[in-house]
């Protein structure tokens, strides 16, 4: 065997690391070409019953998806471009609290906070049956939550910090500089707002915006739990009632070239969130200070930039616990140490190969670009747009093919009986994650390092383990946390993929809700909610000492 700091050690590492990445690109990039490959396979029956679909529920799919999109853009852009506009151009009391909670309810899955909504506003709910034995009233007091309009009000409180987030990013850049300056030149506060910090914040708000409809259109959980016919639930129905897997995988295309004219909306926005700095560094930033609101003001910021953490994180929160102070000795936790133990082996099994893969992808572009790297690079990092449901179809069809080609070769009990087909799953859709945390880690670490590096005798595998390694450790550990924090919250894949006897908190909590068992719901629930709140709060150590 060559030494490793021979001629020809390089060459050989770079040749098997590349074929490595064409694998594991196909592997990833295969439920996509899955989907493409099955408008190929149609048979007559399967032709029937798309018209079928096309003359009966397909328009109300259409219908009620662009009905819950448009809610959810509105709602949520508005939202999150006020409580951006608050927290970064005046400032008030309270300003440094509010900068941070606004991100709240980025922890608690949307599927958690209809369950909350659900067991405390419905007829049988605490709220009605207060009412009614208070004042003597009759019937339903309050309207019918589980519809569109419930939904889209779940999803506004729960996705309307993607949009502040990119917004508050965008205005800090540049907004009190160029607000200053407008002050200067006699332009009244609400100009300045219009004509200034909107249009700077107007490609953020449009990733915002892009980022959270396809959170929606990717959802299950909320909707089939609500009874609303969008495309995801189709997609379900089609494969579970109807029993067709083709017929699955055309609605699976169309949802899936919605996302991918999404995520073009939402990078050609992100393109375009370039501000050039002000000259003369900090000192520029120390003139132009965010305005100070007196009076009324600090009541109605206060009230935009409250209302939302009430109702998408506070009020969810304290739903929940209302079962388990009530309840304790009926909640279920005699299965719970095993779905957390399910939960937590599964999210930490994917967490590693997600960041192994990332590591293995980044460092192979940075020592070794080519063209091959970059492509398997860009098809991995879409995986994220991809929704769970897309992916299961994507994923069940290549097997029943093989499973029909080789009926003895077991394919189908290997992917739908064992952790391959989830985890397979989990890395398709969050590999990406860990990709984004580990360049982000590379782009801080100089060229001129692996250069020494290599003058030392330290090439290939030795270079990644001796010098990258010990710098990425941050990155990797924050890349591995954010992966595992969303296959927690994961629920398509998880529901339909996950091996008998493998329930998840996620999984046990949709159940249990769909069952009518809210008040046991409650307690996998609140564990998702704490688990979500980690990444929520290394976002705002990371903002405020940005």
């Amino acid at each position: 065997m060559p030494a490793p700091h021979s001629p020809r050690w390089p060459r050989l590492s770079a040749a098997l690391l590349q074929m490595l990445l064409l694998v594991v690109g196909l592997v990833l990039a295969l439920p996509v070409l899955a989907l493409a490959m099955a408008w190929w396979q149609l048979d007559a029956e399967s032709i029937d019953l798309l018209r079928h679909l096309a003359d009966t529920v397909l328009p109300r799919y259409i219908a009620t998806s662009l009905l819950l999109c448009l809610l959810v853009a509105l709602g949520a852009g508005l939202i999150g471009m006020a409580t951006a506009c608050a927290v970064t151009l005046y400032d008030f009391p309270g300003r440094r609290f509010f900068e941070w909670a606004l991100l709240l309810p980025l922890a608690a899955p949307a599927y958690v906070v209809a369950f909350a909504y659900t067991d405390f506003l419905q007829f049988s709910g605490p709220m009605q049956v207060f009412l009614r034995d208070t004042f003597g009233l009759q019937g339903r007091l309050f309207p019918e939550i589980r519809n569109v309009w419930g939904a889209a009000w779940v999803f506004i409180f729960t996705l309307y910090p993607y949009v502040y987030l990119l917004a508050r990013t965008a205005l800090s850049e540049r907004a009190t500089q160029l607000m200053e300056a407008a002050r200067l030149l006699g332009a009244p506060m609400r100009r300045r707002i219009v004509e200034v910090a909107l249009p700077l914040a107007r490609p953020a708000i449009a990733a915002g915006i892009a980022l959270a409809l396809m959170e929606t259109l990717a959802d299950i959980g909320v909707t089939f739990y609500f009874g609303i016919q969008t495309f995801s639930t189709g997609i379900v129905s089609a494969w579970k009632v109807m029993d067709d897997r083709y017929a699955a995988a055309q609605l699976a295309t169309m949802l899936l070239l919605t996302v991918a004219l999404l995520l073009w909306v939402e990078q050609r926005a992100q393109r375009r969130m370039r501000f050039a700095a002000p000259r003369g560094g900090r000192g520029g930033q120390a003139e132009a200070q965010p305005v100070r609101l007196q009076g009324a003001g600090r009541w109605l910021v206060w009230v935009v930039c409250g209302l939302p953490i009430l109702f998408g994180f506070v009020l969810p929160v304290l739903f929940m616990l209302r079962p388990l102070i009530g309840g304790w000795d009926v909640l279920p936790w005699s299965g719970f140490l095993e779905w957390a133990y399910n939960s937590l082996w599964l999210s930490g099994l994917a967490a590693l190969l997600a960041s192994a893969i990332a590591l293995g992808l980044s460092f192979m572009q940075r020592a070794q670009p080519s063209r091959i790297g970059g492509l398997v690079t860009r098809v991995v990092s879409l995986g994220y747009a991809v929704p769970g449901v897309v992916i299961v179809i994507g994923i069940l069809l290549p097997v029943g093919w093989l499973q029909a080609a080789a009926p003895g070769s077991g394919v189908g009990f290997w992917v739908t009986a064992t952790v391959l087909g989830i985890v397979w799953a989990y890395l398709v859709r969050f590999t990406a994650v860990a990709l984004q945390s580990v360049q982000s880690g590379y782009a801080r670490i100089p060229n001129s390092l692996d250069d020494s590096a290599r003058m030392l005798g330290s090439t290939g595998p030795a270079l990644l383990w001796r010098v990258h390694r010990p710098l990425l450790l941050r990155s990797i550990a924050a890349a591995a946390l954010l992966v595992f924090v969303d296959v927690m919250k994961e629920l398509p894949a998880t529901f339909v993929l996950r091996p008998f006897g493998s329930d998840t908190l996620a999984v046990v909590a949709f159940q249990l809700a769909r069952d009518e068992r809210l008040g046991e719901a409650a307690l996998p629930s609140l564990a998702l909610v704490l688990v979500g709140l980690v990444p929520v709060i290394l976002l705002s150590r990371t903002l405020r000492r940005t």
